[in-house]
């Protein structure tokens, strides 16, 4: 297949005479199953970066260079894959920085990646051996860690380690999926509204542990207050629209139904003589009966289950799952009431449900119930008992 490394450059002229030789001469060669080539898409460098591209561009044939005004991060790779893929022919796109941030010897596992049928790889820096340069500074190393984890936290989706990198190999399909909903996105943010649109469409994701390094030549181009802002702003943005158009908002209104069977059933068997413990927890199997049906009908219909067979036997797996609730509300008004009296019997229920019960459920239902969402180390674990 036909693959484009896009190189992003705005004033890189040093790092750009350094790079694109370790790519041809120590790189490229390795890769005996692809048709490797360089795509720089310069922001008209004043630094004279054009001239030296121009320069290595008559030394190897498979470098093109394509120039525009600068808008950012995100305009120039949406400019560059537009390019890579309707002037050059590109079946894989590679992202990666001009500054040896990202270790060009690791493209062949990236490449590898996408060869095992995956539809995209990533760089992380934050699992299976992958790292920030050591010689940031300590703040510097906290914002990165920290931020990243925000935005893991936030979208909810953490089986995804870095979601603020840029060192990425994915097929055109992708992008030509995606690309239409992220034009907005002319900064830094466009590699975490990427990253989130294509989990969220579906497509199989790979990682690749790397080891960044700080440049050693010129300046980053990153201003921190205003990606901070940016960044949030979508993740936010994104998250609060997520839940309000996606299962979650079902699956919230078909859980306050359950709440309501659970409360009055709790209210009916404590006032025929049953410990408030005992109480709860049968009415959260008669609110069990009624969400496994509701969010199987309504809440992931998408994903419902269909066959009376199937709906036989997951009904026992959800029950199983939903033991674990049980236990949180037994346990959550066991303490509260013993500590509280029984008249705090609802306020504890409400805490049981509200903290613990339903981010536990929801995401329980959501990877062994429904399987909407595919975690790789889980998938292969089912493969391999399965």
């Amino acid at each position: 297949m036909k693959v484009v490394v896009i190189l992003p450059t705005y004033n890189e002229k040093g790092n750009i005479e350094r790079l694109i030789p370790i790519l041809e001469n120590d790189v490229f060669p390795k890769i005996k199953n692809h048709n490797m080539n360089i795509l720089v898409v310069d922001d008209n460098s004043p630094d004279g970066t054009g001239d030296e591209v121009k320069r290595l561009m008559k030394k190897w044939g498979n470098i093109k260079l394509n120039t525009g005004e600068k808008q950012g991060l995100g305009a120039a790779y949406v400019r560059a894959m537009n390019y890579a893929i309707e002037k050059m022919g590109a079946d894989i796109i590679f992202e990666m920085d001009a500054d040896f941030f990202h270790d060009p010897n690791k493209i062949p596992k990236f490449l590898k990646k996408i060869e095992e049928g995956y539809d995209m790889a990533i760089g992380t820096r934050y699992s299976n051996g992958g790292s920030i340069p050591s010689n940031w500074g300590l703040h510097r190393k906290i914002f990165s860690i920290v931020g990243n984890l925000l935005v893991r936290s936030i979208l909810m989706h953490f089986w995804i380690h870095d979601w603020t990198g840029g060192f990425r190999a994915l097929k055109k399909e992708v992008f030509l999926k995606e690309r239409n909903k992220v034009g907005a996105f002319k900064g830094y943010t466009f590699q975490v509204a990427f990253l989130h649109k294509t989990v969220r469409d579906g497509y199989r994701i790979a990682e690749v542990p790397f080891s960044a390094r700080d440049r050693t030549l010129g300046r980053s181009k990153i201003a921190p207050l205003e990606y901070i802002t940016n960044l949030l702003k979508y993740v936010i943005k994104s998250r609060f629209f997520e839940l309000i158009h996606s299962s979650f908002l079902k699956y919230a209104i078909t859980g306050f139904v359950g709440y309501i069977i659970n409360a009055v059933t709790l209210e009916i068997l404590f006032k025929n003589g049953l410990h408030p413990a005992i109480a709860g927890a049968i009415g959260g199997e008669f609110a069990i009966i009624w969400n496994f049906s509701m969010n199987n009908f309504w809440s992931f219909s998408k994903h419902k289950i269909t066959t009376p067979v199937k709906f036989l036997v997951k009904f026992p797996q959800f029950n199983l799952v939903a033991l674990g609730s049980l236990v949180i509300i037994l346990g959550v008004l066991a303490i509260g009431t013993h500590f509280y009296g029984s008249s705090s019997r609802q306020i504890f229920l409400i805490i049981a449900i509200i903290f613990f019960v339903i981010p536990y459920s929801y995401t329980m239902y959501n990877i062994f119930i429904w399987k909407r969402w595919h975690i790789p180390v889980l998938s292969r674990l089912q493969r391999v008992v399965g």
